[in-house]
């Protein structure tokens, strides 16, 4: 191993003689394939014009860097001739096969599962047989074990008994929310390598990274002609330090790719481009994987892509060459039968799917989908389900390669022969679904003349669902898992007024709830009762990359347009696609003259309201809700509508599909009946209703067969490549170390390494610590770390003020995650978090215990952090949901936080708070704090094990308080290797640790 980092800094002295570096891949089997992706990277000519950033869809290149190399120290040679031998022990080379092509040569070489010989293979679903494909490539026996293989072959008996298994993913996905921390740990974990005397050029991605900024642009321009240009040029205002930072990462680290602001939202970008289904790296076959530090990364499984969110920890050690351990999951088989009734649409079925999984239980678990209604569903479809894996509470929602697939690769660029190789490769690894079981194969030698019948595979799990008992819906109001049938809404909305707050209530009283609050609206006369719609935004990954429901908004539009309906002025609506062709096909189809009409122009490209970058509403607006207490509402085409995430002002959010996006802002209103009451009135004096303005699937499938062509992608992501004039603008240094600015706001070098030894701190319990918040059930990690704008009274903003930072320039917290100082501050500030320790008070305040103070929580924690006191946080169930946000596990270390004890954890978020060395602790089966009487004033020991040894994954621990009570917990390290980054201090000083030694 230290030839080959030998081998790896020899390389990256020899940078210089290409402009731009791609796609450095540690995939290979072994060390032999590992050199070779070292000695024979793809590269870019002498004389390429295209920027670092650039990305074509043929990833591979002609060019070679061996001779070059050779010629500047003849010890690669050498060390070939070694790896060269040390290939020949790979566990698995009796497999590696060779795959040809129709007309002579080969694509490339495989490890091939038929191969194996082993009809257990045959029975496993197809996303376990991509961890199985991993693991037999990748396998060295030392990260990668021949036991691990077995495990996985084996799954049928295993998966019930949570064995643990390491996977290495193909690449890593990041969006500039999450994508700048992740650079910020990189470039300060170079610092701590350099301190420790050790080699900076160890901490370089790996495998190849894609970073798309989508997550900065704000909403602040609407319903103009020039809102896109209007609010990318405040985007850059505000974030130029943010982009000049991750374009300095793009130069300063290899193989990351940054895809410039403008260019369309990360899920879709990748469906639509970045995706490879198969990698084809120096003539080695295997399946596309992807990590991704956004949750909604499993968008990518509605390809046949193997994808999911973790934390950004958790990704930036993969990008390091480090194996993901995983417990080897369960997989729900979903069968899907018949076809979606006339007008029901893919988020109708998404929404019917999340609260069906939600009841069924799949936290930790893969979901796979199969069944005849397959053929029924778009890609499109099948990637908006996918999307919605975390809302579900899946690690993954996968649907198997097939023709849909095969179509769709095409449709989007991808060339003829890429798409033959993906098929021939799936089809000869057993991981392509035929669902015409008597289809001819392609005449390769090693193929039967026809399929054999596909083998019934073996689930952990079993669920149906016919489509046509699917039915229009919206979710809401605060969870996207509370479906409401859309004939139902009126009295659900009803029910909330008068429900106790909560989930599903507003606790409004009753005289109260038909106030009306009359204002003017620049000069019109204007009123808003409760539920009525001030925020329509058509946006999300979830539902723009599909253009049924985007061409069945612009339908809606059109036949409100020409009955003579008008969406209200002081409703900001605002449309924003996930990649540029979706303008392409709405200006096609002439549907986007119809959408501006009624007020959906065209913001930007990006996640815009789905993150909370909602922007302001009018003044007059915002006063009106304020002053009248009013339970306002929004309703998005997005993913996620926990309170506090859209916007501050809007207590009531609305999930629902494009179309109904358009015809909920025509109303005006979320109180009403569609089957009974009139949206308006029309331009002849006569009531308009729902059915008049709602198009047939056949009018929507018309639309989609002559608007959106093949055409369209190729020139969109041709047009990537090259930037744009703001982007190309950016001047960055030319330095590999970044020097670090104290007096910036955006970026600042965080403390985790100060003081850092080669000798790990070891193990440790708690001792005598005080509670900081006490929670209920799903908090989210938008409530620990909220990502939307920064409250004016809040400890952030008073630091922001006292550095000269006016509030105009406030920004978001999650523009601002580079700067640690300031999200520290933002951790538990959400305005709508809910404490125990206040009694039912909102807001983003505790107890301090000790002097029975009330307090910012940041200000508390200081003050037990100042006094030399631990603390710890209690809460209920689904503690975490939400977004895989790696700063709801910083900020609580940073605010001294030692363990969480809940009754459930989010998945990603448990992950998140080990990887930061805070231990989560689980309440025994049908206790919490409540029934153990716990108020969050008592202080709490945690009886842990002072030698890492003697603590074994998911062990019982016993937590005492100083009041006499006594209770047993699990902790939650799941595997022996979240032990090792307990033990260290957290996963990024066990990575340096390890880099070092190596």
């Amino acid at each position: 191993s230290s030839s080959l980092l030998r081998a790896a800094s020899l390389y990256s002295r020899t940078r210089f003689f290409h402009s731009s570096f791609r796609n450095l891949s540690p995939s290979s089997p072994s060390l032999l394939n590992h050199q070779r992706s070292l000695a024979s990277a793809p590269v870019r000519s002498f004389h390429c014009s295209v920027p670092r950033w650039s990305h074509r869809l043929d990833w591979r290149s002609p060019f070679s860097l061996r001779a070059q190399i050779r010629a500047v120290n003849p010890v690669i040679e050498r060390l070939e001739r070694k790896f060269s031998t040390m290939a020949a022990e790979h566990p698995f080379k009796a497999v590696l096969t060779s795959l040809p092509k129709p007309g002579g040569g080969e694509f490339g070489k495989f490890y091939s599962l038929p191969a194996l010989n082993d009809p257990r293979i045959d029975k496993l679903p197809y996303s376990i047989r991509i961890l199985l494909e991993s693991a037999v490539r990748n396998c060295d026996n030392f990260q990668v074990k021949k036991e691990d293989v077995e495990k996985i072959i084996d799954w049928q008996n295993t998966s019930p008994k949570q064995v643990e298994i390491p996977f290495k993913p193909a690449r890593v996905l990041l969006q500039d929310f999450t994508g700048v921390p992740a650079v910020v740990d990189l470039a300060c974990m170079r610092d701590a390598m350099h301190k420790l005397g050790s080699d900076t050029n160890k901490i370089n991605p790996l495998v190849p990274v894609d970073l798309v900024i989508d997550h900065s642009v704000q909403v602040d321009v609407t319903r103009s002609e020039n809102a896109v240009q209007a609010n990318m040029e405040l985007e850059f205002q505000r974030n130029k330090e943010r982009f000049s930072f991750l374009k300095w990462g793009s130069t300063a680290f290899h193989n990351m790719l940054v895809v410039p602001p403008g260019s369309g939202i990360v899920h879709q970008v990748n469906l639509e481009y970045l995706g490879r289904v198969v990698f084809n790296t120096n003539g080695m076959l295997y399946p596309d994987s992807v990590v991704g530090t956004d949750s909604h990364t499993t968008m990518i499984d509605g390809l046949g892509v193997a994808g999911w969110g973790v934390g950004g920890i958790e990704a930036e050690a993969a990008m390091l060459g480090q194996p993901m351990s995983m417990v080897l999951p369960g997989v729900v088989g979903f069968k899907l039968s018949g076809k979606l009734r006339n007008g029901v649409t893919a988020t109708d079925l998404v929404l019917t799917v999340t609260q069906i999984l939600r009841k069924h239980g799949v936290v930790g678990k893969f979901v796979e989908f199969y069944g005849d209604g397959m053929s029924e569903l778009s890609l499109a479809d099948r990637a908006t389900i996918a999307n919605m894996s975390p809302e579900y509470g899946a690690t993954m929602g996968f649907f198997p390669v097939d023709h849909v697939t095969l179509q769709y690769l095409k449709l989007t660029g991808r060339s003829d022969e890429t798409v033959a190789m993906i098929e021939s490769y799936l089809r000869a690894n057993k991981m392509f679904v035929d669902y015409n079981e008597a289809r001819t194969f392609l005449p390769f030698s090693f193929y039967l003349s026809f399929t054999l019948p596909q083998q019934e595979r073996v689930y952990s799990s079993y669920l149906e669902l016919n489509l046509a008992e699917v039915e229009p819906c919206i979710s809401g109001p605060k969870r996207p898992h509370d479906r409401v049938p859309l004939r139902e809404m009126k009295s659900d909305w009803n029910s909330c007024l008068n429900n106790k707050a909560g989930f599903k209530g507003f606790a409004v009283p009753k005289e109260a709830q038909d106030k009306v609050a009359k204002f003017s609206f620049h000069g019109q006369p204007a009123e808003l009762r409760h539920g009525s719609v001030v925020i329509a935004a058509i946006t999300s990954c979830t539902n723009t990359s599909n253009p049924s429901v985007m061409l069945g908004a612009g339908l809606v539009a059109k036949k409100a347009c020409e009955l003579g309906l008008q969406v209200k002025p002081w409703i900001k609506t605002s449309l924003a696609p996930g990649s540029g062709v979706v303008t392409k096909y709405l200006l096609q189809s002439g549907l986007q003259e119809y959408l501006n009409k009624q007020g959906f122009h065209i913001v930007g490209y990006g996640c815009t309201t789905c993150i909370g970058n909602s922007g302001e509403l009018d003044e007059s607006v915002a006063s009106a809700i304020s002053e009248n207490d009013i339970v306002a509402s929004a309703v998005l085409s997005g993913n996620r509508n926990f309170e506090g995430r859209v916007h501050a002002l809007t207590r009531a959010n609305y999930l629902a599909s494009p179309p109904l996006v358009v015809a909920y802002a025509l109303a005006g209103t979320v109180d009403i009946d569609f089957d009974k009451e009139p949206i308006g009135t029309g331009k002849d004096g006569k009531s308009v209703y729902f059915k008049d303005i709602w198009p047939s699937t056949e009018e929507i499938a018309e639309a989609v067969q002559s608007s959106v062509l093949p055409v369209m992608f190729k020139s969109t992501y041709e047009a990537i490549t090259k930037g744009n004039p703001m982007w190309n603008q950016l001047s960055v240094p030319s330095s590999t170390m970044y020097s670090w600015d104290p007096n910036s706001t955006y970026i600042h070098e965080p403390p985790y390494f100060k003081n850092m030894t080669m000798e790990p701190p070891g193990a440790h319990g708690v001792k005598d610590a005080y509670c900081l918040l006490n929670f209920g059930d799903s908090i989210t990690t938008d409530h620990i770390s909220p990502a939307g704008s920064i409250h004016k009274d809040s400890p952030a903003a008073k630091f922001l003020l006292d550095r000269g930072v006016e509030r105009k320039d406030f920004n978001s917290y999650g523009s601002r995650r580079g700067n640690d100082e300031v999200m520290a501050r933002g951790t538990f500030a959400n305005i709508r978090l809910v404490n125990k320790l206040l009694n039912g008070e909102v807001g983003a305040k505790t107890v301090h215990v000790p002097t029975g103070e009330k307090l910012y929580v940041f200000d508390a924690a200081m003050r037990y952090k100042d006094a030399g006191y631990d603390t710890i946080v209690l809460a209920g169930a689904e503690y975490g949901s939400g977004s895989s946000r790696d700063w709801a596990a910083k900020g609580p270390m940073l605010l001294g936080v030692k363990a969480v004890i809940a009754k459930s954890f989010e998945r990603i978020h448990r992950s998140n708070l080990v990887g930061m060395g805070i231990i989560p602790l689980c309440f025994k089966s049908g206790e919490d704090a409540d029934t153990l009487g716990l108020t969050g004033h008592e202080r709490y020991t945690i009886d842990l094990p002072s030698k890492i040894t003697d603590i074994r994954p998911g062990q019982d621990v016993t937590v005492t308080t100083d009041n006499g009570k006594s209770f047993t917990c699990t902790v939650r390290f799941d595997t022996e290797v979240e032990l090792a980054y307990f033990n260290n201090g957290g996963i990024l000083p066990y990575v340096i640790r390890n880099l070092i030694k190596q």
